[in-house]
Formats: C-alpha cells, sequence, structure tokens
C-alpha cells in the first residue's frame, strides 16, 4: 500500500498541532512564554508544536486559556476526540472483554450496503462458523489476558451475520490460500468451517475469492483490510485497531482491493482450492 497505515491518525495530530500554534500566535506569545504560563517545561510544548505527543484534554484547556482563547477549547477538543477515534490499542477498545467491542461495530454493518474485505490469515469474520470463532477470539483473549466473554462475543458476531442475507446488501472477500490451511482451530473444526465457505459460495450477494498461492503477484500481502461502502476502511494491526475515513487514504485501500481481486479465483477455482483444503485435513 502506498500510504503509511498510520498516516490519517498522524495528520489528524498534525492538523491538531497547528491549531494549537496558530492559537498560540494570535496570542502573540513565545512558546517560551506559553510553557510559564502553563506552568510546563518548554520542552512539552515543543512535542505538542511537533506532533510528536499529541496534547491531552486538559493540555487544551491549560494551552487555550494561556492564550485568552477560551471559545477555541470546544472544537479543539472535537478534534483530539475524533483523531484518537482513528487509532484505538487493543488494550483500550477490549478493557471491558470482546462482546462490546462485537457490539459497537453493529451499527457501522447495519448501514453499510457494500462491504469489501481482504485477509491473509484468518477466515473474515462474517463468514465465520461458530466453533472457528471462538477458537481465533479464545486465542485472543487467552493472548492479551481480557474477561472471559468469549461465549458472548461469539454470539454477538453470529447475530451480525444475519445481515448476509439482507436485501440490498452486497459483500465481497478475498483471501489468500493460506487462510485455508491455517489451523486455526482443530481438524474437525476446519473441515466444519471450510464445508461452510462452500456454502457462501453460493450465496447471491456475496463473492468469495481465493488467491492462490502459486498465483503471480502484483503486490505483496497487505495488511487485513476492511472497507465500508467507500465512507470508511479499517485495518487491524499488531498493537491496535486503525479506522481511517480521508477519501484519498480510502481510495487507496479500494485500490488495493481491486488489485487483490484481480489475482484471486472464484467459482470453480475457489471450491477446487477449499476442497484440497479438506482433502489434506483428513
Amino acid at each position: 500500500m502506498a500510504v503509511s497505515p498510520y498516516s490519517s491518525a498522524q495528520q489528524a495530530r498534525q492538523l491538531i498541532a497547528s491549531r494549537l500554534v496558530e492559537v498560540m500566535q494570535n496570542a502573540q506569545i513565545s512558546a517560551r512564554e506559553l510553557a510559564r504560563r502553563c506552568g510546563w517545561y518548554e520542552s512539552k510544548v515543543s512535542r505538542i508544536v511537533n506532533a510528536v505527543t499529541p496534547p491531552s484534554e486538559t493540555d487544551v484547556r491549560a494551552w487555550c486559556t494561556a492564550c485568552n482563547a477560551e471559545d477555541e477549547i470546544p472544537d479543539l477538543i472535537a478534534s483530539l476526540r475524533d483523531a484518537r477515534g482513528m487509532w484505538v490499542e487493543w488494550r483500550r477498545m477490549e478493557r471491558t472483554g470482546l462482546r462490546v467491542a462485537q457490539e459497537q461495530i453493529l451499527p457501522l454493518f447495519e448501514r453499510t450496503t457494500t462491504f469489501r474485505a481482504y485477509s491473509p490469515s484468518l477466515i473474515p469474520g462474517m463468514i465465520q462458523t461458530p466453533a472457528y470463532l471462538t477458537a481465533v477470539l479464545r486465542s485472543t483473549q487467552r493472548r492479551r489476558g481480557l474477561l472471559d466473554d468469549v461465549d458472548a462475543a461469539v454470539a454477538a458476531r453470529m447475530a451480525r451475520q444475519k445481515l448476509l442475507h439482507q436485501p440490498g446488501k452486497t459483500f465481497a472477500f478475498v483471501v489468500e490460500e493460506f487462510v485455508l490451511r491455517c489451523l486455526v482451530a482443530t481438524p474437525p473444526l476446519m473441515a466444519e468451517q471450510l464445508g461452510h465457505l462452500l456454502g457462501v459460495l453460493a450465496l447471491p450477494n456475496v463473492s468469495f475469492g481465493v488467491i492462490p498461492a502459486s498465483a503471480s503477484r502484483t503486490m505483496e500481502p497487505p495488511e487485513g483490510f476492511w472497507i465500508y461502502d467507500s465512507a470508511q476502511a479499517a485495518a487491524e494491526l499488531t498493537s491496535g485497531f486503525l479506522t481511517v475515513t480521508q477519501p484519498r487514504e480510502i481510495a487507496l485501500y479500494e485500490q488495493s482491493f481491486a488489485e487483490l481481486s484481480d489475482m484471486a479465483v472464484y467459482g470453480t477455482g475457489a471450491r477446487r482450492l477449499i476442497a484440497t483444503a479438506i482433502e489434506a485435513l483428513a
């Protein structure tokens, strides 16, 4: 992908920093004077100005108060909260367990009419079986030391899958062949999951493609990502969850999805790869 996955979040932080600099300049005070008025070290002002360290809401209030610009506080804090929403660490998103994280994303799926997903490592969530999903979430719960609400999280995800059959919605999934062979669950449960994919292929509003391991690639496998209409894209990274809403960056994800889709096989070709993966389990 031609742009860093963190660029939207970083750009949002830089915009906030630029607005704070403007507030300081309009007050006609120096960074040193601002630090003095706020009771900070000058290095803190420097880190905020250069978008190295994002300010807290308390910092924004202190900054604007020191510049006699209290009227700027509401808009700046709103922008700060938006920027935080672009990048959320797993520990913050999942601090109350996995169920809440599943439920919070449901409204986004409900208002999305065209959903696209690429996965290099797992069966996409919308077409997972309960047993496969349980294995995935159980591993996540244990690895991150989370509250054990896996059963409730699975129920929430399964409820979301009803949208697959809702008229007016279309779903497109592209996975790497590795996904079909990665033993996330036990062989019998993997066989069940792969058999379920054969049923997914028959759904009229669902496209499911597999990029063969032997495919001539025009791009390396990127991180897994999802596109909701053309309004929002999201990606799961090692340390957190990224959301982008900037049209320029969404277009890059759409371009990547189109390129990955062109490398995939569908219909009979996808069935053949799934069947081969099932046979390998035996």
